[in-house]
């Protein structure tokens, strides 16, 4: 006995498509900086070497296993929304503003590089607070809040290591 499929309900969240469609495409590149910086974050992490290795890589890991659950927030958000989430390489070099770094950098480099994405993530999700607010999502200004509390705070950490 063949099962008859019924169409999904339309999606009724108080806050119109066209709203929805641009803060899933602002949530879309803010996971693809997070994705982009979670794998420099991991990739420094298994390359560091020198004076300041154990420390670095191990802060580095407290890094970048952040990043990784935060990419599954990101992802849930924009599906909560109605829209597919990116999850291809090539989806993510379209919609990042990090770019990969090339090569292994030192130490105190790789520190610079961390700097930059973080700064630059918080920026993007920054960026998306003024269609957030004006479509009264709560929830993705939720998320947006942690997200710029983690990236400002990592990044004043790791501007710290390259002070005198």
């Amino acid at each position: 006995m063949a099962t008859k499929k019924t169409k999904a309900p339309a999606i009724d969240l108080g806050i119109s498509e066209g709203e929805r469609k641009q803060i899933a495409a602002g949530l879309s590149a803010l996971l693809a900086d997070s994705y982009t910086l979670y794998l420099m974050t991991h990739n420094f992490h298994w390359n560091v070497k020198g004076p300041q290795f154990n420390s670095l890589h191990n802060m580095f890991m407290g890094q970048y296993t952040e990043q990784w659950n935060a990419l599954d927030i990101i992802a849930e958000r924009i599906r909560a929304l109605g829209f597919p989430a990116p999850g291809t390489y090539k989806e993510f070099v379209k919609l990042a503003s990090i770019k990969e770094v090339e090569g292994v950098p030192k130490a105190d480099d790789m520190v610079r590089h961390l700097v930059a994405a973080q700064e630059a993530t918080a920026r993007t999700a920054r960026k998306l607070f003024p269609v957030v607010d004006a479509a009264n999502d709560q929830p993705t200004a939720d998320v947006l809040t942690q997200r710029i509390d983690v990236h400002e705070k990592t990044a004043w950490m790791l501007r710290s290591l390259l002070e005198e």
